[in-house]
């Protein structure tokens, strides 16, 4: 009898935590934001399989994200932590803003170029779901000091809607895959801005099109970046000098 009294014991607290953990999983996709819930319910099925014909799980346990300026382009690569990287989404960026050439100040206009992170998200953007950039970086700071300018600007985001004026807008359907595939990770990736798609030969006309010094050398320097991933597809470590530069480690 106490054996059964026991056993009865058991099952109702599994019962119990069954119960729990689906009340605790209903409430916490109760709780998320509309955009997001509405993302998840279109894009998720279809975003886990890309994922999946790739070879990487999901969540992803790496991710980088690469913008090119000239070419319009937004990519999304992800792996699993150990393996080089896969690309497994590329969209156009809808609208630009700007030239070719580094964000300098408050009101340029200008989309930034170089190595930075995508460190907040934003349910309730204006333009549908933001991702902020950790514009201005070191090496920002750096040219700033250098050209004696104080307000250097901010607020840069990749974005829903095609309207820009400094950000890099990409439209509805894939910010809601890209924000859902950096969610669900917990991550806070890397974003590398490049000014365009470059191999020596392109290197060479862009960096003739530049009348100043500083935006050569940050394109050379970015160009290393850009051909270090793609040499093995795995985000290579890159520091800021005293000087400001981006430097390989």
């Amino acid at each position: 009898m106490v054996r059964m009294a026991k056993i009865s014991l058991v099952a109702r607290l599994v019962t119990v935590s069954a119960v729990a953990a689906l009340v605790l999983a209903t409430s916490a996709a109760a709780a998320e934001p509309t955009r997001v819930a509405k993302a998840r319910a279109d894009k998720l099925a279809g975003l886990k399989a890309a994922f999946a014909d790739k070879g990487v799980p999901w969540p992803a346990k790496e991710i980088l994200v690469r913008a090119f300026k000239k070419d319009g382009a937004l990519e999304l690569w992800a792996g699993d932590g150990k393996s080089p990287l896969s690309l497994i989404k590329s969209w156009p960026v809808c609208a630009s803003s700007g030239a070719l050439g580094p964000k300098r100040r408050q009101g340029d206009l200008q989309v930034p170029e170089g190595v930075y992170r995508l460190d907040k998200l934003n349910p309730v953007s204006s333009y549908h779901l933001s991702l902020h950039v950790d514009y201005p970086n070191r090496a920002d700071r750096a040219a700033g000091k250098r050209e004696g300018i104080r307000n250097l600007g901010g607020d840069i985001m990749v974005h829903g809607e095609c309207v820009t004026i400094g950000c890099i807008p990409i439209e509805n359907d894939p910010i809601e895959e890209l924000y859902l595939a950096i969610l669900d990770a917990g991550l806070r990736p890397p974003i590398h801005i490049f000014p365009a798609r470059v191999d020596e030969g392109g290197l060479a006309t862009l960096v003739s099109s530049a009348s100043d010094a500083s935006v050569r050398e940050l394109w050379g320097d970015l160009a290393q970046v850009q051909w270090a991933f793609d040499r093995d597809r795995r985000v290579p470590r890159v520091e800021v000098d005293a000087a400001g530069r981006y430097v390989i480690k």
